[in-house]
């Protein structure tokens, strides 16, 4: 039996922390989503609506770097996608997230997009 406590590449028995950062992008207000995003940090997703909305731009989630999303995050989109007077943009969705989204018909309220041609 071999001990992992002190091997480098042992993999974590938790998930990703998750973070929420509302940043402003070319007359857009962008939510970059990173980690597990559950109902741990409910808190956090209404607060990145609320700011979201008072900025009246654009809305654009990057979604690239969520590894887990559960119903909250899906209610966050959808609660955000229903009160957005824009088509909320969420860009390079991983494949859990458009799953999702194609299950509970979401995406349907969402313009899914590949690449984040800001980056560009």
């Amino acid at each position: 039996m071999q001990d992992d406590r002190n091997d480098s590449n042992a993999q974590p028995e938790y998930g990703e922390p998750a973070s929420v950062h509302v940043l402003t992008v070319d007359q857009r207000s962008r939510l970059v989503l990173a980690g597990e995003i559950d109902a741990k940090i409910a808190g956090e997703l209404q607060n990145a609506i609320t700011e979201a909305e008072g900025s009246r731009l654009p809305v654009e989630i990057d979604a690239h770097h969520v590894t887990f999303m559960d119903s909250s995050g899906v209610a966050f989109l959808a609660r955000l996608a229903s009160r957005s007077p824009h088509k909320v943009r969420v860009l390079r969705a991983p494949p859990t997230v458009r799953f999702l989204l194609e299950v509970t018909r979401i995406g349907d309220l969402l313009e899914i997009v590949d690449e984040d041609l800001a980056a560009n």
